[in-house]
């Protein structure tokens, strides 16, 4: 899936979280610098520091989404390459997170 696509309702006022947000990412296990933020091949870029051993960089993955978008947790599949649902997810942060 080349691009990201997002489903947000109307917001209400004063209302900064406002539903779930469908997402690609891209995982990078292993990396010395985690973080959330970056572009590939039309995903964001998750970078986590454990290798991609009985799920542990997907668990790392999901939790730093979460923290990035002010989440309690995020759902995904095990791969390297996942579609995310992030309940309450604001589409200013993952524009913020993409620009990186």
């Amino acid at each position: 899936m080349r691009s990201m696509r997002a489903a947000i309702p109307d917001k209400a006022p004063g209302r900064a979280h406002t539903g779930e947000m469908r997402l690609t990412v891209w995982v990078r296990p292993g990396s010395a610098r985690p973080g959330v933020g970056g572009e590939h091949d039309g995903a964001l870029v998750v970078r986590v520091s454990p290798r991609a051993v009985d799920g542990q960089a997907t668990a790392a993955a999901l939790a730093a989404i979460a923290e990035a978008f002010g989440v309690r947790r995020v759902a995904g599949p095990v791969s390297r390459k996942k579609i995310v649902d992030v309940a309450g997810a604001d589409q200013a942060v993952l524009d913020q997170l993409r620009a990186r």
